[in-house]
């Protein structure tokens, strides 16, 4: 037999082969990565913004030099009220390659995006083996609007890069059955994601509600299977947990609030950004949520929240990935629920993770309704996966829409602080924000308009007076520093 013949059923198996690696797995993977840097390329051209940006970049001298010192302080010391020595570390290896042009640090984000994309994907078909939900789920992850904060803001570099180590080490963690090697992974990986953020300490807890649940194992066996993660947990959480109000910033009014106020806040907050997840409007870098006069909101949310509970309950054995959802979703939000002071008492970046398990179960129901019809009209299902396609891009289409009108919002100072000051004029840090904007642009008599205005309209705080008061003397020309004294 000749070698032609020998070799001609190999040449339809390996193209076989070819088509079967584009049509799997893959070719989603290059469908998430072409569409988060489609997306974000504009963001790659965005300027420096003056909220976080010059703590973390235009005045850390830590980024100066490769001196020991250096690298000691980074790994030592916390950076704009975060201790977060990896991030850093990428800052300070991006500064030696493009200086303070903002275009480098852009892209690292909108790649890092990318990644986490991807391992989304593959998180989500671990625990489902569903190829079409895995894909929903990664492509509103990419392209739903909330997650511009943390993608087009350089100073949420924390967040998309603690979210790679976090993804990466619940691959690792999140099977029925785990190697030791695995095991090892998912520390290392734990590892780099508290040293990234410190959000990242949810996730034994994590892997405990899923071992008891989907596996079945016992509570005790689950805790003792994470206690090396819980220690190096714990023991970044004494280490960060006074960095937060180390600096002078932000939003200050519910920092003495009690714990029992704060878990009706938080209650009511849950569901604003349920309906956020649902219909992404009004988004903006500062929120000013009530936080007084809200006890019936705070009772309806109570009764809301309790339901869900209820429910998730009623299903933890017949559909236990819902239940563990709902679990995870929850303990990715602690951390930003005031539980150890924070200046923000709500932001879009809070929902970067936990926008996945609500878009899984979301999907999953939808799933499931559609299968129920099938039942019913057996006959509609040649066109199950034609009408599966077209819905998920009908979705992902509108979301993305919005994030391209939202995008340009981060641009620059002006465009930030324009969108915050007509969305959040009462917010006192916001009119303070806009000034200093202002003062750069070479504009002080719009920056004083606006101090003005926050003395007058915003009820600022003490701290925030002097600021006003040392950016006034800043603004003000000699000669109306003394009348204003006089």
């Amino acid at each position: 037999m000749s070698t032609e013949t020998q070799n001609e059923p190999l040449l339809p198996t390996r193209w076989a082969s070819i088509v079967a690696w584009w049509s799997s797995v893959h070719f989603l993977v290059v469908i998430l990565v072409l569409s988060t840097v489609i997306l974000y390329y504009p963001a790659t051209g965005y300027e420096l913004l003056n909220w976080d940006d010059p703590w973390y970049l235009t005045w850390n001298e830590l980024l100066r030099s490769w001196h020991p010192m250096n690298l000691y302080q980074i790994l030592t010391e916390p950076v704009a009220r975060n201790y977060a020595p990896v991030t850093i570390f990428t800052f300070l290896v991006e500064y030696h390659l493009w200086g303070l042009h903002p275009s480098g640090y852009h892209a690292t984000n909108v790649l890092l995006h990318a990644v986490n994309a991807v391992l989304v994907l593959q998180l989500i078909r671990q625990l489902t083996r569903n190829d079409w939900l895995s894909l929903a789920v990664a492509l509103l992850f990419v392209v739903h609007p909330v997650q511009v904060e943390s993608v087009a803001w350089i100073s949420s570099r924390k967040t998309v890069l603690s979210s790679t180590f976090m993804l990466a080490s619940l691959i690792c963690w999140l099977r029925p059955e785990r190697t030791s090697r695995q095991e090892g992974w998912g520390i290392i990986w734990l590892i780099l994601g508290l040293l990234s953020k410190a959000s990242c300490v949810v996730i034994p807890l994590i892997v405990i509600a899923y071992d008891v649940l989907i596996p079945r194992k016992k509570l005790s066996d689950a805790i003792v299977r994470q206690m090396p993660g819980l220690l190096f947990c714990a023991m970044l959480v004494f280490t960060t947990m006074n960095a937060q109000v180390t600096i002078v910033g932000g939003i200050r009014s519910h920092l003495g609030m009690s714990k029992l106020e704060l878990l009706g806040v938080n209650l009511t907050l849950l569901w604003r950004y349920v309906f956020m997840l649902l219909v992404p409007r009004g988004l903006c870098v500062l929120y000013n949520p009530p936080v007084s006069g809200i006890g019936l909101l705070v009772t309806l949310s109570a009764l809301g929240w309790g339901l869900v509970s209820w429910g998730l309950w009623k299903v933890r054995h017949t559909i236990p990935l819902v239940t563990f959802a709902g679990i995870s979703a929850l303990l990715i939000m602690i951390p930003m629920l005031n539980l150890f002071p924070l200046t923000t008492l709500m932001n879009d970046r809070y929902l970067y993770l936990t926008c996945i398990p609500f878009f899984a179960v979301v999907g999953g129901g939808i799933q499931w309704v559609w299968n129920g019809i099938l039942r019913c009209l057996p006959q509609l299902a040649p066109a199950g996966k034609i009408m599966a396609a077209t819905t998920i891009l009908v979705v992902a289409g509108a979301m993305t829409w919005g994030t391209a009108n939202y995008l340009p919002v981060w641009k620059n100072p002006v465009s930030l602080w324009t969108d915050a000051r007509s969305k959040t004029p009462s917010l006192t840090v916001v009119q303070i924000q806009w000034a200093l904007t202002m003062e750069e642009e070479g504009r002080p008599e719009e920056a004083l308009s606006a101090l003005k205005y926050a003395l007058e309209h915003c009820n600022p705080d003490k701290l925030d007076r002097e600021r006003i008061q040392k950016i006034q003397d800043r603004l003000r020309s000699p000669a109306e520093a003394m009348e204003h004294e006089a």
